[in-house]
């Protein structure tokens, strides 16, 4: 049988992810895998042409010390039945991250949600799980939060 020993859970504070959580937490046992939580603020450097780069650079300091905080509680409320876990806040493309992840750790598993988007949104917005999915060099469990 395959072993998992780390599983990522990429998370957007913007969904709804912690009724992911019980999948993540029922995998985490099964395996004795150490999760971890990974939450990327979206890199906007290449707005810099629009606006300050000053603007820019205190606007996404600001939205990465919400992330921590917001990570801090959320371990807290959500993730204290998981005795293996490491979080993280990262800056950068989520999809690029969530793969160098994979890559600099050796994870075993991802989980994540999967908004499935569609259409005009699904170009603004993009999909990171599309993108995850169709680049991991593991396992992904997409679920529709």
């Amino acid at each position: 049988m395959k072993q998992v020993q780390k599983i990522l859970f990429p998370i957007d504070f913007a969904s709804n992810f912690e009724t992911l959580v019980p999948w993540v937490e029922t995998f985490a046992d099964k395996f004795g895998a150490t999760v971890y939580v990974l939450f990327v603020a979206q890199d906007l450097s290449h707005f810099a042409t629009f606006v300050p780069h000053g603007n820019i650079k205190d606007f996404q300091q600001q939205a990465i010390d919400s992330a921590i905080k917001r990570m801090t509680a959320a371990e807290k409320e959500f993730f204290k039945k998981i005795p293996k876990l490491e979080t993280r806040v990262e800056l950068g493309s989520p999809a690029e991250k969530i793969l160098a992840f994979v890559q600099k750790e050796k994870v075993d598993m991802i989980i994540m949600g999967a908004h499935g988007r569609t259409g005009l949104e699904r170009v603004i917005f993009g999909s990171v799980a599309n993108k995850v999915v169709k680049s991991a060099s593991c396992p992904v469990l997409t679920i529709h939060p």
